[in-house]
């Protein structure tokens, strides 16, 4: 599946820039062709001086995984690609620094940094208060957002407490998004499924109203194949940390806190100069924002 998901990301044409903001369904419905928003996770207050990579005298190894589209995958090439990883390398060019990027099994990354061999990990590594016991991260520079899906053919109204009230929605059983939605939707029911294809074959086949769940996992689902353009995102997004987390960030040693600084101030940069909006629109036709 990671392999079709890389291909199929690789092929797509990149959406234009115009398309960057946009909400993803109308006041009156699902819309089958959203624009594509993109996130801002930075504050434009917090702008200071330029700060510059310290100086080793040798290339900053990044470490990634391969398996994780549209995030890091490989390429063509065999090599590492992907939002994140071309991120990295837009981080890196802003501080006119040499880096390398080594993909590893996603499970041994972190002690692959610990044991020094990478300097930062650039991977979908959860923030969180227990990582940042051993490590450093910049600022989350991607985030997990919880999304509503629904079918384009039934004029569904845009989630709400009131609108759901009495409407079936699907949950996968026991996750965040199944406890979110019972604490601020009680009315919804709600229509446990053991996993998520599951629960994506039900909407698509009308067994259910609506389906909220990863809003990345949704993105990929209703613009790819499987969906038969079936559904599409509808409603906004739900960013809370309690249920959903802080997202993720460049991870570095504690050790290496300037090397820290200087990746946070440049992925602002890389915001600043819009290069960050052109990787997202590559990497994601349909934004899970």
């Amino acid at each position: 599946m990671a392999a079709v998901l890389a291909a199929a990301l690789l092929a797509a044409p990149a959406a234009p820039a115009g398309a960057a903001a946009g909400a993803t369904a109308e006041a009156t419905g699902v819309t089958a062709t959203p624009a594509v928003t993109v996130p801002d996770f930075w504050n434009p207050r917090s702008r200071g001086e330029r700060i510059e990579a310290p100086q080793t005298g040798r290339a900053v190894r990044f470490l990634t995984d391969d398996e994780f589209p549209p995030l890091h995958f490989a390429g063509p090439d065999g090599n590492p690609t992907g939002f994140v990883v071309e991120l990295a390398r837009a981080v890196c060019e802003k501080l006119t620094i040499t880096c390398t990027v080594q993909a590893r099994r996603f499970d041994t990354l972190l002690d692959a940094l610990d044991s020094r061999q990478g300097d930062v990990v650039a991977a979908a590594i959860p923030l969180t208060a227990t990582l940042r016991q051993k490590f450093l991260a910049t600022r989350p520079y991607f985030r997990w957002p919880a999304r509503f899906a629904a079918r384009t053919d039934k004029g569904l109204p845009v989630p709400s407490a009131v609108a759901l009230a009495g409407r079936s929605v699907g949950v996968i059983a026991g996750s965040a998004h199944a406890a979110y939605l019972k604490a601020f939707f009680p009315k919804a029911v709600a229509k446990d499924f053991t996993d998520l294809a599951a629960a994506e074959g039900a909407l698509k086949r009308g067994e259910i109203d609506y389906l909220f769940a990863d809003g990345l996992n949704l993105a990929l689902y209703v613009g790819g194949q499987d969906a038969e353009t079936c559904c599409a995102l509808i409603g906004g997004d739900y960013l809370e940390n309690r249920y959903f987390g802080e997202g993720i960030g460049l991870i570095t040693r504690p050790e290496d806190a300037a090397l820290s600084r200087a990746l946070d101030d440049a992925l602002q940069r890389v915001w600043d100069d819009g290069k960050y909006t052109e990787l997202y629109l590559r990497f994601f036709p349909v934004s899970p924002f």
